[in-house]
């Protein structure tokens, strides 16, 4: 369990998931739920722009919304299309894919080091997904959108595992797909594997500058390598 950074010498204690296009292909749950939901107000937004949001939080995808089609709102009427949002969404895990690879791989870290989950999509939604998908087992802590004042690209996610966790943030590595994941990673001096399986291109996610790119996480051996690439 033991990585090269810099000159120093750090053995990496903990990984630290995305859901959201990174474990889980959700993006036709979560598009889905936010069109029913802002077409029920009059707001209309491309399914791209929505599925470039995912990653920042709920809340700010339907601010940026209201915004961009000029709909006054405040913080209570977001309140009440997050209720909407994510009843829908919770109900949805027949559109919700596991990745292949992905038990595999959790599989191979489990006894090796500590996983947790960092995802800015709702606690009941997660919880909910989870049980379904049978995949709660997998991760020792799990941090939601609810447990957070900043979603990604701010750091607070991960470094609120890192805490709960007990270990250093150098000494933890972050799996993501988005640029706001990998942001949020370099912001918490944790390394950081950047998958291809969401919205985002290798060249944008490679001006984020993660550690590793891998097209999918199947990859399974590339993943392994790094983490424990001097175990």
């Amino acid at each position: 369990m033991i990585s090269w950074v810099g000159r120093g010498l750090v053995m990496f204690e903990a990984v630290i998931f995305d859901w959201d296009g990174t474990l889980a292909d959700t993006k036709d749950a979560i598009v889905f739920s936010f069109q029913e939901v802002l077409r029920e107000i009059g707001c209309t937004v491309t399914d791209r722009s929505l599925e470039r949001q995912i990653g920042i939080g709920a809340r700010n995808m339907f601010r940026d919304a209201l915004r961009s089609a000029g709909i006054p709102y405040d913080e209570e009427a977001i309140d009440r299309l997050m209720e909407k949002k994510n009843k829908l969404h919770a109900g949805l895990a027949d559109r919700i894919r596991i990745f292949s690879g992905v038990t595999d791989l959790l599989d191979s870290l489990c006894s090796r080091v500590k996983i947790a989950l960092a995802t800015m999509s709702s606690r009941s939604v997660i919880d909910q997904l989870l049980r379904e998908k049978g995949m709660r087992g997998y991760f020792g802590l799990v941090i939601s959108a609810d447990e957070v004042e900043q979603p990604k690209p701010h750091p607070e996610a991960f470094l609120k595992c890192a805490e709960r966790l007990k270990c250093q943030p150098e000494k933890c590595v972050v799996v993501e797909d988005s640029i706001f994941g990998v942001m949020a990673a370099r912001k918490a001096n944790m390394k950081c594997i950047a998958v291809l399986s969401g919205a985002y291109s290798e060249k944008e996610l490679q001006e984020t500058k993660p550690d590793l790119i891998v097209n999918s996480i199947s990859e399974k051996d590339r993943i392994l390598h790094y983490i424990f690439a001097n175990g």
